[in-house]
């Protein structure tokens, strides 16, 4: 399945070499007041699509990444076992870009390709697999949009 997020770092706040430096255990936890509260976290993603719609590749998508922590998705439990994580650069506060809609719809054809298992159905967000404690992609997020760019050629 694949797992859509959502991410900024500071909240709120898009561009520079934050979210890298997150996903690759490298965040000066003294650069922000806000990086303290997360100096002792250790996630990745698969990939990352910023506002403008460009991809960044952090683990392969054959591999695990410590995207979906606690989670739960048709009664599985660990969805990092079984789940790639793409990540978007947003907030639940502000709508996504149409260049990140259409960068998200490309690559999730592409891995829905490469394994048919990831269907329509199996494209969620941070929110359905860890329902009370994640709120991304957030309320803006839209999955018709999603959609409509699912079936364009």
């Amino acid at each position: 399945m694949l797992v859509i997020h959502g991410i900024s770092l500071p909240p709120g706040q898009y561009g520079g070499d934050y979210i890298d430096q997150l996903f690759t255990n490298s965040l000066d936890c003294n650069a922000h007041p806000y990086f303290t509260q997360i100096a002792n976290l250790r996630v990745s993603a698969h990939a990352l699509i910023n506002r403008k719609g460009n991809i960044t590749q952090y683990v392969p998508f054959t591999a695990r990444a410590w995207h979906a922590g606690e989670s739960e998705f048709c009664g599985r439990t660990c969805c990092n076992d079984f789940s790639i994580g793409i990540e978007l650069e947003g907030s639940d506060e502000e709508p996504y870009t149409g260049e990140q809609y259409r960068e998200l719809a490309r690559l999730c054809r592409c891995l829905m390709n490469k394994w048919p298992g990831i269907t329509r159905e199996r494209i969620v967000g941070h929110s359905d697999i860890a329902p009370g404690r994640k709120t991304d992609p957030g309320p803006l997020f839209e999955w018709q949009l999603l959609n409509n760019e699912l079936d364009k050629a």
